[in-house]
């Protein structure tokens, strides 16, 4: 992959990562629930993470230096998920139909991203580029798990209390 290439990536996954911020971040202060606030404000804050993280990457390349990736930031993943995957954060979200919306809307913007990703890690020159665009594709693939399982738990709830089950 050319440098203006991989800077015109760069480029594109910074504004990627700017607007999921924006959006998360409207839905953790448009939430009266707390807990669905909390999640929000978390997945807010980790695309500033890789947006500043971008950021540094892209001074690096267009200063003309070589990207170097010691500096990856360690996933937080798991403290999410489990927070989020508890039937307690179901329940509340299940009552919530603009947080229920939120995460449909969130699935989609992850999927972009982790197509992005994706494709630029497959195209990449070298293994420094293949190493940072998976794991970003990797990172984003965990926030649509989350976001996945949320939304296929909760349509299992409505077509449960509508019985929308054909047995």
């Amino acid at each position: 992959m050319g440098n203006k290439r991989l800077i015109d990536i760069i480029k594109s996954a910074i504004l990627l990562e700017i607007r999921g911020e924006a959006f998360y971040r409207k839905v953790a202060d448009s939430s009266e629930n707390p807990g669905i606030k909390h999640v929000f404000d978390v997945m807010a804050k980790e695309e500033v993470m890789h947006a500043n993280f971008l950021r540094k990457k892209y001074k690096e390349i267009s200063g003309g230096d070589k990207m170097t990736l010691s500096d990856l930031p360690e996933e937080s993943e798991n403290s999410v998920t489990n927070y989020v995957l508890s039937e307690q954060m179901k329940d509340q979200i299940a009552a919530a139909g603009f947080e229920a919306a939120a995460i449909s809307a969130a699935i989609d913007m992850e999927s972009k991203a982790i197509k992005l990703y994706s494709e630029s890690a497959e195209n990449a020159a070298d293994d420094e580029e293949k190493k940072l665009f998976k794991w970003l594709a990797d990172w984003e693939s965990g926030h649509h798990k989350i976001l996945y399982e949320l939304d296929k738990d909760l349509k299992e709830r409505i077509w449960n209390d509508n019985q929308f089950w054909p047995f």
